[in-house]
């Protein structure tokens, strides 16, 4: 039997990622849409192209979640991008009660499946699916690392005039500002890139991939990436499904990693068929060390917000 994976929201990131996922034939995809219509006519069209790309996989749409039924996965991308005049904490209370009725529709149907999130304010809508499903740590897990980290790679491939293959690179911490790009664990091919760039030049690479979201967002005036977050969100669908146990940075909370203790946000961890299988720890520098307390805190804040809008 295939494997069943849900997409709550079909909008730009939702809708990419069901193509990505179905295109890799990971398994049938239920797109799900509070707006009559959208899901429905975007799954009809990516089924229609699977003669041509030739993967032999369901895709339906639906505005009802008893089709999510049994899901092994769901991803939610469900929320509000912030408008003109709409501060912060505008947006983390709006989506806050969108993630957590999404999540009670998906847990009703599906008590066994595997939360992905991809909702913004990231880590603090990880913290709200975790609260609202009380699943276990290892079936919540936050998408933010693995596109953060391909931004890290993409810059630094760039600068480097390499293929994107060759060069190895992280982020911990943090969707946001305060997110913390590892150069010391950075290479190409193997080599140090500390080796290879200018401390100038990896500063502004490390400068450019903490604003790599909000540059899309300038050049495209209406909306937000879409490409990079749905790939990335697939990638660790993919892990789990097929059981790849692959180590990927992804906001999950800490139980006394890296000294903290409740906190969601993104570390590297294996992924496999039963989620969030290990948290890797690595030991920081200087720093880097400071850099992550004050990524942590920075979500700690949020999550503090967070927890008196939804109780």
């Amino acid at each position: 039997m295939r494997k069943k994976i849900t997409i709550v929201g079909a909008g730009n990131v939702g809708s990419t990622a069901a193509h990505w996922a179905a295109s890799k034939s990971l398994g049938d995809v239920v797109l799900v849409d509070i707006n009559e219509g959208i899901p429905q006519g975007k799954a009809l069209d990516l089924l229609e192209a699977s003669p041509v790309e030739g993967f032999d996989v369901n895709v339906i749409g639906t505005n009802n979640y008893e089709d999510t039924a049994n899901s092994d996965i769901v991803v939610i991308t469900a929320g509000s991008p912030r408008k003109p005049g709409m501060s912060r904490d505008d947006l983390l209370q709006i989506n806050a009660k969108i993630v957590k009725s999404v999540t009670e529709q998906v847990v009703k149907y599906s008590p066994n499946a595997i939360l992905l999130i991809v909702s913004n304010p990231l880590d603090a809508m990880v913290y709200v699916a975790a609260q609202t499903s009380g699943f276990p740590r290892e079936r919540v897990i936050g998408m933010a690392g693995v596109l953060d980290s391909a931004r890290f790679r993409t810059f630094l491939a760039q600068a480097l005039e390499c293929s994107v293959r060759d060069v190895n690179a992280f982020v911990l911490g943090g969707h946001g500002d305060t997110m913390v790009p590892l150069v010391r664990f950075s290479t190409m091919a193997g080599i140090p890139i500390e080796n290879l760039l200018s401390k100038d030049t990896i500063d502004q690479i490390v400068d450019r991939t903490r604003k790599g979201g909000i540059e899309i967002v300038n050049y495209l005036k209406t909306g937000s990436a879409y490409y990079a977050p749905s790939a990335a969100v697939v990638e660790m669908v993919e892990s789990i499904l097929l059981d790849q146990k692959r180590i990927l940075p992804c906001c999950v909370r800490l139980e006394g990693e890296y000294g903290q203790k409740g906190v969601f946000v993104g570390v590297p961890v294996k992924l496999g068929s039963k989620g969030m299988e290990k948290v890797i720890e690595i030991e920081l520098q200087g720093q880097e060390t400071s850099e992550f307390q004050a990524s942590v805190d920075a979500v700690s804040e949020l999550m503090e917000k967070v927890g008196g809008y939804i109780r």
